[in-house]
């Protein structure tokens, strides 16, 4: 199917997130949208999806225009979307998701679920994903919700299938079999439209690219074009994608970890005798596939989960931690940067001063008798907002109004604001865009080089490769490895898929 979006405007109040958008994306074709976070590529395919109605513009498909008033319109017209924020009911179980709308039925209009399972288990196997058909969406790691999504997007025959940012949560492996799917729709004409923000997946399976800045389309290139000129295409300058850092001097173990075993939220163990150092002016990655045990791992460092190990034990600069307080393990001198800035990290209601105090609150130099001083606050919400970029208009602005790379700067802002001897940064670019990863890249190595401990759980392989020292692979709550970053890209697919270094 040939799809067409000609003039495509849409605004929020005074807010133009597509300006007069022309996109052609030929049957057959795999066309990738490139562009900051915030640029308008998921709005766009929004509009295209009949989640927003377009101000202006018209759909057509194989040259006949097309209106949808829901997403239930757009798949009846043979469009699917995985999207990048999902589009799951908690309550439900995977097979129920996957079915939703499409509901397989038996004789009678019965419905029928083993029908539904047989496909989840069908997709699952066909990929890895491991997928139980029976398990509730709510009870699912953010990385296995987003392979639900990817199944629900397979298990449609979409004629024109929207992917935004489908790899997040796979292996080397498992993106390189991705990709040989995408090719194998694109051969059997299915329309692809590709969103992601790894150069590298871009360069090796899209047949064009169009770049989209500040809503409007800045240009189109093939894959062959040079890395850096994409880059600079996406933010309007040029960009520094290799991550300039000395050869690491690490000092003494600022953070210990020994035969750790945590407990998910169904009472399962997601860390499993996990046992590792992270020293001062070092990046220890934890590398693997979400869902390995990644999130519990951060959050019993944190004190935010209980230690279920006997045994088990966390050390920081030489003192147990075990069974104290989050508070009491912050100012034991722990920044914190959560993989799920919106959920975890801010909150969204509160200006960007409110949330730059939210760790230091009871204490100076926010505290004034027994009230809050105002003035500093100000005076210092003003000093992060310009020292770390935040773009905004003002420290009063509240941070759900901020773009996702925005809102990663203030969380990395409000914990480098203080002395800390350990920096714990979980997925910490995740749905950034170049020009925010580069900031944040740079600041990163910067407490490093000024001697603090950095634990990096990160499900990028690049940004593990290019910011460690050292690399600890998880599968399955358990670390098969630990490795340099000389190792290669094959080697840390292979441990993330489980096999030992």
């Amino acid at each position: 199917m040939r799809l067409e979006l000609k003039g495509i405007t849409k605004r929020f109040g005074i807010l133009v997130a597509n300006d007069a958008i022309d996109l052609v994306v030929e049957s057959g074709q795999i066309h990738s949208l490139l562009g900051e976070n915030g640029a308008g590529k998921s709005t766009l395919m929004n509009v295209l999806y009949g989640l927003y109605k377009a101000d202006a513009g018209q759909i057509l498909l194989d040259g006949k225009p097309a209106e949808f008033s829901g997403p239930g319109d757009a798949m009846a017209a043979g469009i699917g979307m995985v999207h990048q924020h999902f589009m799951l009911i908690p309550v439900f179980t995977v097979a129920e998701n996957v079915a939703l709308g499409h509901e397989p039925t038996k004789r009678g209009g019965v419905l029928d679920l083993d029908a539904a399972r047989a496909l989840v288990r069908k997709i699952s196997d066909r990929f890895g994903f491991d997928v139980d058909p029976d398990a509730l969406v709510e009870d699912l790691p953010v990385g296995v919700q987003q392979r639900v999504e990817i199944i629900k997007s397979l298990a449609r025959d979409a004629k024109v299938l929207v992917l935004d940012e489908p790899t997040a949560v796979l292996t080397p492996q498992e993106t390189d079999e991705l990709m040989e799917i995408m090719r194998g729709l694109a051969k059997s004409g299915t329309s692809i439209v590709f969103i992601t923000h790894k150069l590298r997946e871009v360069k090796a399976v899209a047949d064009t690219i169009t770049v989209i800045r500040q809503g409007r389309v800045v240009g189109e290139a093939k894959p062959s074009t040079e890395t850096a000129e994409l880059a600079s295409m996406m933010v309007g300058r040029d960009v520094g994608l290799i991550v300039d850092k000395k050869i690491a001097d690490p000092g003494k173990v600022v953070l210990s970890v020994s035969d750790l075993s945590v407990l998910d939220d169904r009472d399962q163990r997601a860390v499993d005798h996990v046992s590792f150092e992270v020293r001062a002016g070092e990046i220890l990655a934890i590398a693997g596939v979400q869902g390995n045990g990644q999130t519990e791992l951060a959050e019993a460092i944190l004190g935010l989960r209980a230690i279920h190990s006997s045994d088990g034990d966390i050390s920081i600069s030489g003192s147990s931690v075990r069974g104290k307080s989050v508070r009491t393990i912050l100012e034991r001198g722990v920044g914190y940067v959560p993989e799920d800035r919106q959920k975890n990290g801010l909150i969204s209601e509160f200006s960007i001063a409110e949330n730059l105090m939210l760790n230091g609150s009871f204490t100076k130099p926010y505290t004034k008798g027994l009230g809050i001083a105002f003035a500093t606050r100000a005076r210092l919400a003003d000093e992060r907002v310009k020292e770390f970029d935040i773009r905004t208009t003002s420290a009063l602005t509240p941070a759900g109004k901020l773009s996702g790379g925005n809102q990663q700067k203030l969380v990395l802002a409000r914990e480098l604001s203080r002395e800390v001897d350990l920096l714990i940064v979980s997925q910490p670019t995740r749905g950034v865009d170049v020009g925010s990863i580069e900031f944040i890249h740079e600041r990163l190595v910067e407490e490093r080089n000024a001697g603090k401990a950095v634990l990096l759980i990160s499900t990028e392989l690049d940004e593990v490769m290019a910011l460690a020292d050292r690399i600890a692979v998880m599968y399955r709550g358990r670390i098969v490895g630990i490795v340099d970053t000389k190792t290669d890209r094959a080697k840390l697919g292979q441990m993330m898929a489980g096999v030992a270094a």
